[in-house]
């Protein structure tokens, strides 16, 4: 039997590349070099007296809002304003077309205008009745000394009564003619009135001043009555309504005094609760605070804005806002581990001037720190200066 004594060169390779391995030695890793102190100052998170603050958020909202509508049925001709103009109390913001009730005018004028040229008839008319009856009146008087001397007949005397009986009547038809025509003058005028009132109608005019936050119809469309044509808003009327959560009903009152921080204005207000809700939302469980707004150009309805209530004084832990650190919804502190700065998330609270109130991820009396120059980053050396 025959055995061959020459190794696969496969094998040979191997072995070759094997031996070499094993006889280099492995490079060796460098040790980073630790980076220069970055400066900082040192502060510390201090256990305080604060003030006890509620913060609800709401909507601004006009208080006083309208919607101007037709009181006619007619096609609007013309819209004045646009969403976003300011109008005064008085001011023409729609017109309807009104040719049927300028027809209606013309014929309610027409009317009154035939009315009143029967009044000078009547008159004469009264004046002669008058006239008739005076002289019927002297003469029944004659006849009737006449008669009681025995003076004329019987059916002489009946006469004269018989022309009395008749100048009173025509006197009081003439005035019952006159009354007749007074009546008639005031249901033309009453007409007149009415169809002018009409047409007065036919201009949507703003009750107060304000600003147009709707436009809802354009020329051409046929506008009844109770068809909104824009929408106003009462200018310097503005209010912050927040939701307060039902556990501050007994503290969050009328009068209660309040701080409002619009993020359409750099200054906080200075207010009090004006009106509060009682009735609660039965889905958040909260009611509604209303708080009054000053005059401003910048004030809109619709801004989001914050309502700050002091109720008291408590414990809370504060750091200085410029320990923070935001990234995003992160928010964190660094803090001094044997010259080493350590990232901290924590959750912060209500801002107190320069400190602000951490609610968790922090305890009394760790040493804060506060770069003087750059940003902190976690792991960095760090050189605590005065």
């Amino acid at each position: 039997m025959f055995f061959s004594n020459r190794l696969p060169a496969a094998a040979v390779l191997g072995a070759a590349l094997l031996f070499t391995s094993c006889g280099d030695k492995a490079p060796e890793r460098k040790a980073a070099t630790p980076g220069p102190a970055i400066p900082v100052r040192a502060a510390t998170a201090t256990l305080a007296s604060a003030p006890e603050i509620y913060q609800a958020t709401g909507t601004v909202r006009a208080r006083t809002t309208t919607s101007l509508s037709a009181r006619i049925m007619g096609h609007v001709r013309e819209i004045r304003v646009q969403a976003g103009d300011r109008v005064s109390a008085g001011q023409v913001v729609a017109i309807l077309d009104a040719r049927e009730i300028e027809t209606g005018l013309d014929a309610a004028q027409a009317a009154r205008e035939e009315a009143r040229s029967g009044m000078p008839e009547v008159d004469n008319a009264i004046a002669a009745a008058q006239a008739q009856l005076q002289l019927a009146e002297s003469t029944h008087k004659r006849m009737k000394t006449l008669h009681d001397q025995k003076s004329i007949t019987e059916q002489e005397m009946d006469e004269a009564n018989a022309r009395l009986s008749m100048a009173r009547a025509n006197h009081q038809m003439a005035l019952a003619r006159k009354k007749q025509l007074e009546e008639k003058i005031r249901q033309a005028d009453s007409g007149l009135a009415r169809v002018s009132l009409q047409k007065g109608y036919a201009e949507v005019t703003a009750p107060f001043s304000g600003i147009v936050i709707e436009r809802k119809a354009e020329p051409g469309m046929l506008a009844s009555p109770g068809t909104p044509i824009v929408v106003i808003e009462q200018a310097a009327g503005y209010r912050l309504e927040a939701a307060i959560e039902e556990g501050m009903l007994a503290r969050v009152r009328p009068g209660t005094a309040a701080t409002v921080q619009l993020d359409a204005l750099d200054n906080a207000i200075e207010t009090r609760v004006s009106e509060v809700v009682p009735a609660l939302d039965a889905m958040s469980r909260t009611f509604t605070a209303k708080l009054d707004l000053p005059a401003s150009p910048q004030i809109r309805s619709g801004l989001f804005g914050r309502a700050r209530f002091t109720l008291g004084e408590r414990q809370a832990l504060l750091v200085p806002v410029a320990a923070l650190e935001r990234e995003g919804q992160l928010e964190r502190v660094y803090v001094n581990d044997n010259g080493t700065a350590r990232a901290r998330l924590i959750t912060t609270g209500v801002r107190h001037g320069d400190r602000l109130e951490v609610l968790s991820g922090l305890t009394a009396g760790e040493s804060l720190l506060l770069p003087m120059e750059g940003r902190l980053r976690d792991g960095a050396r760090v050189e605590v200066r005065p």
